[in-house]
């Protein structure tokens, strides 16, 4: 018999081909499964909440593991480790005993991402942000976002030939925000498509830029074509930040 376990953990993606396991190319969940696997002498496998493109950074990130029943846990204590182990990008916060049948994927309820964007040259953001040095109008920007509350298909935003059962979404909140040479796009849904953030940011800033009127943006929604949208900004302005589950769900034993 096992115990599952949760595991908090954020990165930074820059140096990462995303979260998923890939044939010659470094990623999260390698780097975690390798970790742990070491570190608790047995061979561990993660799974994570979702997966995050290659460059994508995540402030907020879950994924769950299974131990022996038998396995004496300390949670405080695997955390210390696994951060003198795991590189600089990488920080474990919290790990936690769940019930088995807990998901960090499937059991989730949302997800919040941020899309950021400077004005300015700074070599500080460059690793984390967009620039952009067009004159974006951010009041028809986030007219235009309002726009995504009356839609659930969101074919038009989604990578092709994905094996997605449908691309049904429902969009909790859609909104730009400025502060002096910063503009952050946040978006929470309860679930998301294959590079649906980047092209809807895509298509918003086509809106910004005038070149896209709001009429034009709902018709893009509507005739699910990925064609019709504003072409995928960089991954590296792409942050996860919150992922939400239901309540309580830590249990009191280990």
């Amino acid at each position: 018999m096992k115990k599952r376990y949760f595991i908090h953990l954020s990165y930074k993606g820059t140096n990462y081909h995303g979260w998923q396991i890939q044939p010659n190319a470094n990623s999260i969940q390698e780097e975690l499964n390798k970790a742990l696997s070491t570190v608790l002498n047995q061979k561990i496998n993660v799974v994570g909440c979702g997966r995050t493109d290659t460059g994508v950074h995540a402030s907020d990130f879950m994924a769950h593991f299974e131990l022996e029943e038998s396995f004496c846990f300390d949670g405080e204590k695997l955390c210390f480790k696994l951060n003198r182990f795991l590189s600089k990008d990488i920080a474990i916060h919290e790990i936690f005993r769940v019930d088995n049948d807990m998901h960090a994927r499937f059991d989730a309820i949302s997800r919040t991402y941020q899309y950021r964007i400077t004005k300015e040259k700074n070599p500080f953001r460059s690793e984390t942000h967009w620039k952009i040095q067009h004159s974006l109008d951010i009041a028809k920007m986030n007219e235009a976002a309002k726009i995504l509350f009356d839609y659930i298909d969101f074919t038009s935003f989604s990578k092709l030939h994905t094996d997605v059962k449908t691309n049904n979404c429902k969009i909790a909140k859609a909104e730009w925000s400025e502060n002096a040479d910063e503009l952050v796009f946040t978006i929470k849904a309860d679930r998301f498509l294959r590079n649906m953030v980047r092209a809807i940011v895509g298509t918003l800033v086509e809106v910004g830029r005038g070149k896209m009127d709001l009429t034009a943006f709902r018709q893009v929604i509507e005739c699910k074509n990925r064609s019709k949208a504003g072409t995928s900004v960089p991954g590296h302005a792409l942050f996860l930040t919150e992922i939400e589950y239901p309540k309580d769900i830590k249990r009191e034993d280990v």
